[in-house]
């Protein structure tokens, strides 16, 4: 299938965990992001492909403040989630209703700062899913700067690499690296099946121990 599919897939048949826990089950431990960045929305759900844009904190306004952030913006591509490191700066709101927009316009899934956001109401208004630490209402001009894009970051505690694939919702975020992705979503849409009858199941009144032994989940 391709991206979009894929990602449709995703949002429709599975869920943080079961991807988390299929990641551990192939030795990767530490491929979700902290738990303070949320959605704004509880109700979205996001799966894309990573678009990475690293920001750093700044204390004097450069000569071109947005230069870095525009061309970052303005090359994202269809089916892609923004991956904002800011280094867990407190400092700015560096995602807005703007660059919201502008990346729905362009296809994109989503964004996922390590920091904090403005204009939450015209945001789900706009219903673009975005998922960040908190909010703060001040400008990025002279307190925060985008220095590159589409290179490794650290977001969350957990490396991401361009092209990773993205999965969050209520519970959290989760980072498949790309040369998983067949391998995990197999995997998990097994487990997710798995998962669903062990609950119809116990609805039915079949105890815990009877459905563990059947299907092997918990």
């Amino acid at each position: 299938m391709n991206d979009k599919q894929l990602f449709d897939t995703m949002c429709e048949s599975l869920y943080a965990a079961v991807i988390s826990d299929t990641l551990d089950e192939l030795g990767y431990r530490h491929q979700v992001m902290r738990e303070n960045i949320n959605p704004i929305d509880p109700n979205w759900v996001i799966a894309g492909r990573a678009k990475t844009v690293l920001a750093v904190d700044v204390h004097y306004v450069p000569e071109n403040p947005y230069g870095k952030e525009i061309e970052a913006v303005d090359s994202v591509n269809e089916d892609e989630i923004v991956i904002g490191c800011t280094n867990e700066s407190a400092q700015n709101g560096l995602w807005g209703e703007l660059l919201s927009t502008a990346c729905k316009v362009r296809g994109a899934r989503g964004a996922v700062v390590d920091g904090l956001i403005r204009d939450t109401k015209k945001i789900l208004e706009l219903d673009f899913p975005v998922f960040a630490t908190g909010t703060k209402p001040v400008d990025s001009q002279g307190r925060g700067m985008v220095i590159e894009y589409d290179v490794p970051v650290r977001c969350g505690g957990v490396m991401v690499n361009p092209g990773d694939v993205v999965f969050g919702d209520r519970d959290g975020i989760v980072v498949i690296p790309n040369q998983l992705v067949d391998e995990v979503i197999k995997l998990a849409l097994d487990k997710a099946t798995r998962e669903n009858n062990t609950r119809k199941e116990l609805l039915e009144g079949r105890t815990l121990r009877q459905v563990y032994d059947k299907y092997g989940v918990l």
